[in-house]
């Protein structure tokens, strides 16, 4: 995929343009309408593709959950392992700018099928749940409150945390929206043990000193966005004794982990990325 279409569709995603805008501009790069529409499901996730993992999987124990948040009730999807020993370690998943989709929910099955007891908070439950359209939880996404994002993230990893499948350790991994909520989430004294960004937003430097968790950094080479205050960010946490590993990974785009883009996903490097997530939170939040 060309850079000039990639981060096009990065800005569209990301509510820098609307889908007017989008579609004018990418019937421009790709040669017409015709091709501009040929690229487009490559473009938009396909969620068919995200069943890795099947919900209904005879080792698998998935359900929908409500629990207390901050200021009222939050939604999510809560799996383990039928099969597997109790107490699990445990794992926050924080979605991306489209919501608690099939995709974050199998990303919550795989790692639950790992071995962990996953939660994957709604967190648009405060104004109904995340609706069908991407287009319209991109922009509900977009309205919410920071500070009270923060908060119900925080009370997700302490439901999280006294649930009694798990051991009490709690890290949590996100992506691109979700992992920029990662990288704060550590900085706000949640009771993290570990952290996985995936191509998140870095925090304000001030937070650094703050940080609570070690940190898991994946990040995509062309990804001009995310990468513009990692240097800084990288810095900051080696000056502050914050524990951190970075990855960046040679050829990927933003999102290259997201199985249900055909554009953007990198198989090698998805697959690379999550195993060194899988080694990174065993480590740290085992007993």
């Amino acid at each position: 995929m060309r850079q000039a279409i990639a981060d096009l569709y990065d800005a569209y995603t990301h509510a820098a343009i609307g889908r007017g805008e989008f579609l004018s501009r990418l019937d421009g790069l790709a040669g017409g309408n015709a091709a501009a529409r040929a690229m487009l499901p490559l473009l938009e996730k396909d969620q068919a593709h995200a069943a890795f993992v099947r919900p209904d999987h005879r080792h698998l124990a998935a359900l929908r959950v409500e629990y207390g948040g901050s200021s009222g009730r939050l939604r999510g999807y809560l799996a383990h392992r039928r099969d597997q020993a109790v107490p699990l370690p445990a794992v926050l998943v924080i979605h991306d700018n489209r919501g608690l989709n099939p995709h974050i929910e199998n990303v919550t099955r795989r790692l639950a099928m790992a071995g962990f007891l996953a939660l994957a908070p709604d967190m648009l439950s405060p104004r109904g749940g995340t609706p069908a359209s991407e287009d319209v939880a991109r922009a509900m996404i977009h309205e919410l409150d920071d500070v009270q994002v923060l908060a119900d993230l925080k009370a997700s990893v302490a439901w999280l945390a006294a649930r009694t499948e798990g051991n009490g350790r709690v890290g949590c991994v996100g992506f691109s929206w979700g992992g920029g909520n990662a990288n704060r989430l550590t900085t706000i004294g949640a009771g993290l043990a570990a952290a996985v960004v995936y191509y998140g937003r870095v925090p304000p430097l001030s937070t650094v000193r703050l940080i609570e968790a070690p940190l898991l950094l994946h990040s995509a080479e062309f990804d001009a966005r995310i990468n513009a205050g990692l240097v800084e960010y990288e810095q900051a946490l080696r000056e502050a004794g914050k524990a951190c590993e970075l990855h960046r990974y040679a050829g990927a785009h933003h999102a290259f982990n997201d199985d249900t883009n055909a554009a953007r996903y990198a198989p090698e490097v998805a697959a690379l990325a999550w195993d060194r997530t899988l080694d990174f939170l065993d480590t740290l939040l085992s007993t």
